[in-house]
Protein backbone atom coordinates (compact mmCIF):
# COMPACT_ATOMS: atom_id res chain seq x y z
CA UNK A 1 0.00 0.00 0.00
CA UNK A 2 2.87 2.46 -0.39
CA UNK A 3 3.89 4.47 -3.58
CA UNK A 4 5.87 3.05 -6.46
CA UNK A 5 7.78 4.74 -9.00
CA UNK A 6 9.50 3.83 -12.38
CA UNK A 7 12.77 5.13 -13.51
CA UNK A 8 13.08 5.30 -16.85
CA UNK A 9 17.25 4.48 -16.74
CA UNK A 10 17.74 5.73 -20.56
CA UNK A 11 16.76 9.48 -19.77
CA UNK A 12 16.88 9.67 -16.21
CA UNK A 13 13.33 10.55 -15.72
CA UNK A 14 10.20 9.23 -13.24
CA UNK A 15 7.18 8.53 -12.87
CA UNK A 16 4.46 7.50 -10.45
CA UNK A 17 2.93 3.97 -10.93
CA UNK A 18 1.19 3.57 -8.23
CA UNK A 19 0.49 6.16 -5.04
CA UNK A 20 -2.86 4.43 -2.86
CA UNK A 21 -5.26 7.44 -1.34
CA UNK A 22 -5.73 7.03 2.19
CA UNK A 23 -8.99 5.72 1.23
CA UNK A 24 -7.18 2.83 -0.49
CA UNK A 25 -5.21 2.81 2.75
CA UNK A 26 -8.05 2.32 5.34
CA UNK A 27 -9.78 -0.04 3.02
CA UNK A 28 -7.22 -3.07 3.06
CA UNK A 29 -7.66 -5.92 4.87
CA UNK A 30 -5.82 -6.17 8.89
CA UNK A 31 -2.84 -8.37 8.33
CA UNK A 32 -2.91 -10.97 11.80
CA UNK A 33 0.11 -12.97 12.56
CA UNK A 34 1.72 -15.12 14.91
CA UNK A 35 3.73 -13.32 17.94
CA UNK A 36 7.70 -13.73 16.84
CA UNK A 37 8.22 -15.74 20.01
CA UNK A 38 5.79 -18.16 19.92
CA UNK A 39 6.64 -19.32 16.06
CA UNK A 40 7.92 -22.56 15.78
CA UNK A 41 11.57 -22.80 14.15
CA UNK A 42 9.94 -23.62 10.85
CA UNK A 43 7.13 -21.19 10.54
CA UNK A 44 9.00 -18.70 7.43
CA UNK A 45 9.09 -15.73 9.68
CA UNK A 46 11.47 -17.21 11.96
CA UNK A 47 13.08 -19.40 10.02
CA UNK A 48 14.05 -16.66 7.51
CA UNK A 49 14.94 -14.19 10.00
CA UNK A 50 18.58 -13.98 9.22
CA UNK A 51 17.54 -13.32 5.51
CA UNK A 52 15.12 -10.78 6.30
CA UNK A 53 17.26 -8.95 8.33
CA UNK A 54 20.40 -8.97 5.84
CA UNK A 55 17.50 -7.73 2.92
CA UNK A 56 16.62 -4.84 5.59
CA UNK A 57 20.03 -3.30 5.67
CA UNK A 58 20.69 -3.63 1.92
CA UNK A 59 23.47 -6.42 2.13
CA UNK A 60 22.96 -8.54 -0.66
CA UNK A 61 26.47 -10.52 0.03
CA UNK A 62 24.82 -11.64 3.53
CA UNK A 63 21.06 -12.23 2.47
CA UNK A 64 22.61 -14.79 0.00
CA UNK A 65 25.02 -16.65 1.99
CA UNK A 66 22.02 -16.82 5.00
CA UNK A 67 19.57 -18.64 2.36
CA UNK A 68 22.52 -20.96 1.00
CA UNK A 69 22.81 -22.34 4.95
CA UNK A 70 19.19 -22.67 5.01
CA UNK A 71 19.04 -24.50 1.63
CA UNK A 72 21.84 -26.67 2.70
CA UNK A 73 20.98 -27.60 5.66
CA UNK A 74 17.80 -28.79 3.53
CA UNK A 75 19.50 -31.01 1.39
CA UNK A 76 21.69 -32.67 4.02
CA UNK A 77 17.93 -33.26 5.95
CA UNK A 78 16.82 -34.70 2.67
CA UNK A 79 20.12 -36.98 2.33
CA UNK A 80 19.94 -38.55 5.38
CA UNK A 81 16.40 -39.50 5.09
CA UNK A 82 17.44 -40.88 1.80
CA UNK A 83 20.32 -42.52 3.28
CA UNK A 84 18.32 -44.00 6.42
CA UNK A 85 15.12 -45.21 4.46
CA UNK A 86 13.13 -42.65 6.37
CA UNK A 87 9.73 -41.83 4.50
CA UNK A 88 9.19 -37.89 3.89
CA UNK A 89 5.11 -37.58 4.87
CA UNK A 90 3.75 -33.96 4.57
CA UNK A 91 1.64 -33.26 6.87
CA UNK A 92 -0.49 -30.36 5.03
CA UNK A 93 0.76 -31.03 1.77
CA UNK A 94 -0.35 -33.56 -0.81
CA UNK A 95 1.87 -34.60 -4.05
CA UNK A 96 -0.11 -34.98 -7.56
CA UNK A 97 1.69 -37.39 -9.48
CA UNK A 98 -0.19 -36.41 -12.47
CA UNK A 99 0.81 -32.99 -12.87
CA UNK A 100 4.12 -33.70 -10.03
CA UNK A 101 2.89 -30.55 -8.42
CA UNK A 102 1.89 -30.09 -4.25
CA UNK A 103 -1.08 -28.98 -3.12
CA UNK A 104 -2.33 -27.91 0.50
CA UNK A 105 -4.31 -30.52 1.50
CA UNK A 106 -6.88 -28.12 3.28
CA UNK A 107 -7.93 -25.63 0.80
CA UNK A 108 -10.64 -24.29 0.67
CA UNK A 109 -11.76 -22.93 -2.63
CA UNK A 110 -15.40 -21.92 -1.97
CA UNK A 111 -16.82 -18.39 -2.24
CA UNK A 112 -17.17 -16.45 1.14
CA UNK A 113 -20.88 -16.58 2.58
CA UNK A 114 -21.29 -13.68 4.07
CA UNK A 115 -24.40 -14.64 5.45
CA UNK A 116 -23.11 -18.25 7.04
CA UNK A 117 -19.20 -17.14 7.19
CA UNK A 118 -18.15 -15.44 10.44
CA UNK A 119 -14.14 -15.38 10.24
CA UNK A 120 -11.57 -17.71 8.98
CA UNK A 121 -8.37 -18.27 10.58
CA UNK A 122 -5.00 -20.72 10.35
CA UNK A 123 -4.62 -23.57 13.81
CA UNK A 124 -2.04 -25.85 13.44
CA UNK A 125 -1.32 -24.81 9.96
CA UNK A 126 -5.14 -26.01 8.95
CA UNK A 127 -7.02 -23.12 7.79
CA UNK A 128 -10.59 -22.96 9.19
CA UNK A 129 -13.81 -21.49 9.09
CA UNK A 130 -15.84 -20.17 11.72
CA UNK A 131 -19.62 -20.56 10.80
CA UNK A 132 -23.01 -19.58 12.08
CA UNK A 133 -24.50 -22.35 11.56
CA UNK A 134 -23.81 -26.01 10.93
CA UNK A 135 -22.43 -26.72 6.78
CA UNK A 136 -24.83 -28.17 4.89
CA UNK A 137 -22.42 -30.87 4.56
CA UNK A 138 -22.94 -31.65 8.25
CA UNK A 139 -26.64 -31.44 8.33
CA UNK A 140 -27.54 -34.06 5.55
CA UNK A 141 -24.82 -36.20 7.46
CA UNK A 142 -26.92 -35.95 10.37
CA UNK A 143 -30.31 -36.07 8.44
CA UNK A 144 -28.62 -39.31 6.93
CA UNK A 145 -27.53 -40.89 10.46
CA UNK A 146 -31.23 -39.89 11.56
CA UNK A 147 -33.31 -41.94 8.96
CA UNK A 148 -30.99 -45.05 9.17
CA UNK A 149 -31.35 -45.14 13.17
CA UNK A 150 -35.42 -44.43 12.23
CA UNK A 151 -35.26 -47.42 9.98
CA UNK A 152 -33.23 -49.73 12.59
CA UNK A 153 -36.38 -48.83 15.27
CA UNK A 154 -39.49 -49.02 12.61
CA UNK A 155 -37.60 -52.87 11.73
CA UNK A 156 -36.94 -53.98 15.35
CA UNK A 157 -41.09 -52.63 16.38
CA UNK A 158 -41.93 -54.80 12.63
CA UNK A 159 -40.18 -57.99 14.07
CA UNK A 160 -41.04 -57.36 17.48
CA UNK A 161 -44.80 -57.28 16.42
CA UNK A 162 -43.96 -60.33 14.19
CA UNK A 163 -42.87 -62.57 16.78
CA UNK A 164 -45.74 -61.80 19.24
CA UNK A 165 -48.42 -62.34 16.35
CA UNK A 166 -46.78 -65.96 16.02
CA UNK A 167 -47.94 -69.16 17.00
CA UNK A 168 -45.31 -69.63 19.37
CA UNK A 169 -46.01 -71.12 23.22
CA UNK A 170 -47.29 -68.82 25.92
CA UNK A 171 -44.41 -68.80 27.97
CA UNK A 172 -42.05 -67.92 25.12
CA UNK A 173 -44.24 -65.38 23.40
CA UNK A 174 -44.29 -63.55 27.02
CA UNK A 175 -40.39 -63.84 27.10
CA UNK A 176 -40.12 -62.45 23.32
CA UNK A 177 -42.80 -59.74 24.19
CA UNK A 178 -41.00 -58.50 27.44
CA UNK A 179 -37.57 -58.40 25.41
CA UNK A 180 -39.31 -55.70 22.84
CA UNK A 181 -39.29 -52.14 23.10
CA UNK A 182 -41.54 -49.64 21.74
CA UNK A 183 -39.30 -47.18 19.69
CA UNK A 184 -39.51 -43.76 20.66
CA UNK A 185 -42.07 -41.61 18.41
CA UNK A 186 -40.54 -39.32 15.17
CA UNK A 187 -42.00 -35.94 16.97
CA UNK A 188 -39.66 -36.26 20.07
CA UNK A 189 -36.87 -36.19 18.00
CA UNK A 190 -34.82 -33.19 19.27
CA UNK A 191 -31.29 -32.03 18.97
CA UNK A 192 -29.77 -31.11 22.56
CA UNK A 193 -25.92 -30.45 22.48
CA UNK A 194 -25.29 -33.13 19.33
CA UNK A 195 -27.81 -35.31 21.01
CA UNK A 196 -30.95 -37.12 19.87
CA UNK A 197 -33.06 -37.67 22.51
CA UNK A 198 -35.05 -41.12 22.07
CA UNK A 199 -31.89 -42.58 19.33
CA UNK A 200 -28.70 -43.78 19.87
CA UNK A 201 -25.82 -40.82 20.24
CA UNK A 202 -24.21 -39.28 17.74
CA UNK A 203 -22.11 -41.51 14.95
CA UNK A 204 -18.61 -41.11 15.08
CA UNK A 205 -18.16 -38.47 12.26
CA UNK A 206 -20.83 -36.74 13.64
CA UNK A 207 -19.21 -36.35 17.06
CA UNK A 208 -15.97 -35.26 15.18
CA UNK A 209 -17.86 -32.55 13.33
CA UNK A 210 -19.25 -31.31 16.76
CA UNK A 211 -16.01 -30.98 18.41
CA UNK A 212 -14.33 -29.48 15.63
CA UNK A 213 -16.88 -27.00 15.75
CA UNK A 214 -16.44 -26.36 19.49
CA UNK A 215 -12.71 -26.00 18.94
CA UNK A 216 -12.98 -23.84 16.13
CA UNK A 217 -15.67 -21.28 18.14
CA UNK A 218 -13.44 -21.66 21.09
CA UNK A 219 -9.99 -20.40 18.78
CA UNK A 220 -12.79 -17.51 17.52
CA UNK A 221 -13.43 -15.90 20.97
CA UNK A 222 -9.75 -16.25 22.00
CA UNK A 223 -8.93 -14.37 18.45
CA UNK A 224 -11.52 -11.98 19.73
CA UNK A 225 -10.55 -11.13 22.94
CA UNK A 226 -6.85 -11.09 21.82
CA UNK A 227 -8.25 -8.16 19.19
CA UNK A 228 -9.84 -6.37 22.09
CA UNK A 229 -6.79 -6.46 24.42
CA UNK A 230 -4.82 -4.63 21.15
CA UNK A 231 -7.92 -2.43 20.70
CA UNK A 232 -6.92 -1.28 24.04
Amino acid sequence: DGEVLINELKNGSTETFWNPTSEVRRQRLKRHIVLFEEQTDFESERLWQHVTSAINKGDQHKATQEKFVLEEEQRNAARERRESGAEWKPLLFRHDAGTNEWHYKYQDLRPWDPLNDIAQFEKDGILQTMERHLSTRMSNHKATCINNQITRHKRSAKDCRRRKTSDQPSNHSQNTESSCSTPESVQELSDDDGKYLGFESLCAQCGKEMNHLKEIHSAVLSLQKAQQDIHR
